[in-house]
C-alpha cells in the first residue's frame, strides 16, 4: 500500500510517499480502508522531534481516521466488513497512523457512522481526538455542571470549538477568547455566550466585566505557554484549570494562593501505555450520541489537503492561520 512517512525528524518537507506492507488485523482489531484524516498539533511536534512519542521510523503519523472496515480480525464482535467507522486509533509508538491506504485499529477505539448522522464520513475524521480531549477535560476531569460559567480559550481552535459545543450541551454559560470579529461570529454560532478579544482586553478587565472580578470556576486552556499563566489568573478561588499543553515552566504560587486544581489532559496515554483502553467505548459513545443528536459538528478550515500534501497541511497549521480542523482526504 502507499503511505506518507517520515524517515527523519525535521520540517514539513520530511514527508515522503513510500510503498509499505499492507497490515493484517490481529485479535480485537479491524483493518480500515482509509477515507480521511485530520491534522492535530501533536503531529507537528512528533514530526519535528519535539515530542518523542511517534511510531518507529519510517513513521506513519496521524491518529484521527475515518474509513470503511475492510477486514475483521479474530475475536471481533460488533464490527463487520463494510461498516463506516471513525476514531483516534494510532500514529504513536506501536501504532501505525492514518496516512496510508489502510490502517489497523483496535475496535475499542472506533465508533460507527450510523444513518442518523448527517455528517459525511470524511468529515468524521475531524472530530475524534479533539472531542475525546474536550470531553475528558470538561466532563471526566473537571465535572462541569449545568449553569457553571466556564472560560474556554481559543474558541475557534481544534479543541476549543468542540469544547464550546460540549459545554453548551451540558448547560454551561460559555466565555471564549478569539482574535478577530470573524472568529467571534464563528464562536457565537457554535454557542459561545461571552466573547473576549484577548488582544484588546486584559485578564483582569474581562474578569471584572464577566464575573465581577471573581474569575471563572472552570477554565480550559487549549493554547499553552504564557496562556497557562493567564488561565491561572482567570480562574476563581477553589476553581479548576484544565490544560492540554503544559510542556513549559510556570510559577504556581498563584495556584497555591487560590487553592486551584490543575488537570493536564494528554489523550494519547491510552495508546502509549494501554491504560484505560476499556473505557474508550464510553467516550466514543458520547461522541456518536452527540453526532446523532446534531449537537456537535466540526469547524473545518477553508483549506483541505490530500494525503500527498501533508507537508503543506503542516505548514498551514503551524502558520497559525488555520481555523478549526484541517481535513485530509486520501
Amino acid at each position: 500500500m502507499k503511505a506518507m512517512v517520515i524517515e527523519e525528524f525535521g520540517g514539513p518537507e520530511v514527508f515522503v510517499e513510500r510503498e509499505v506492507d499492507t497490515p493484517e488485523p490481529a485479535e480485537g482489531q479491524v483493518r480500515i480502508k482509509v477515507v480521511a484524516s485530520s491534522v492535530n498539533p501533536l503531529e507537528t511536534k512528533i514530526r519535528s522531534g519535539l515530542v518523542k512519542t511517534g511510531p518507529a521510523m519510517p513513521a506513519i503519523l496521524n491518529g484521527d481516521v475515518s474509513g470503511v472496515v475492510d477486514k475483521v480480525g479474530p475475536g471481533v464482535t460488533g464490527f463487520v466488513e463494510g461498516d463506516e467507522v471513525f476514531g483516534c486509533a494510532g500514529g504513536v509508538k506501536g501504532w501505525q497512523g492514518a496516512l496510508a491506504d489502510y490502517m489497523i485499529a483496535d475496535v475499542r477505539l472506533l465508533g460507527k457512522r450510523t444513518p442518523g448522522m448527517s455528517l459525511p464520513l470524511a468529515e468524521c475524521a475531524a472530530l475524534p481526538l479533539v472531542f475525546l480531549t474536550a470531553w475528558s477535560a470538561l466532563v471526566d476531569r473537571a465535572g462541569l455542571q449545568s449553569g457553571e460559567h466556564v472560560l474556554i480559550h481559543a474558541g475557534t481552535g481544534g479543541v476549543g470549538h468542540v469544547a464550546i459545543q460540549i459545554a453548551k450541551y451540558l448547560g454551561a454559560r460559555v466565555a471564549t477568547t478569539v482574535s478577530t470579529e470573524a472568529k467571534a461570529e464563528q464562536a457565537r454560532a457554535l454557542g459561545a455566550d461571552d466573547i473576549i478579544f484577548y488582544k484588546d482586553e486584559s485578564v483582569e478587565d474581562y474578569k471584572q466585566r464577566l464575573t465581577g472580578g471573581k474569575g471563572f470556576s472552570l477554565v480550559f486552556d487549549t493554547v499553552g505557554g504564557g496562556n497557562v499563566d493567564r488561565s491561572i489568573e482567570a480562574t476563581a478561588v477553589n476553581g479548576r484549570l484544565c490544560s492540554i499543553n503544559t510542556r513549559s515552566t510556570h510559577d504556581l504560587s498563584q495556584m497555591h494562593a487560590k487553592s486551584l486544581t490543575l488537570h493536564v489532559i494528554f489523550r494519547s496515554i491510552s495508546l502509549l501505555h494501554g491504560i484505560g483502553m476499556d473505557d474508550q467505548p464510553r467516550l466514543l459513545k458520547a461522541l456518536c450520541d452527540l453526532l446523532e443528536q446534531g449537537k456537535v459538528k466540526p469547524l473545518l478550515d477553508t483549506q483541505r489537503f490530500k494525503f500527498t500534501q501533508i507537508g503543506d497541511a503542516h505548514r498551514r497549521i503551524e502558520s497559525g492561520e488555520a481555523v478549526g480542523k484541517i481535513l485530509l482526504e486520501r
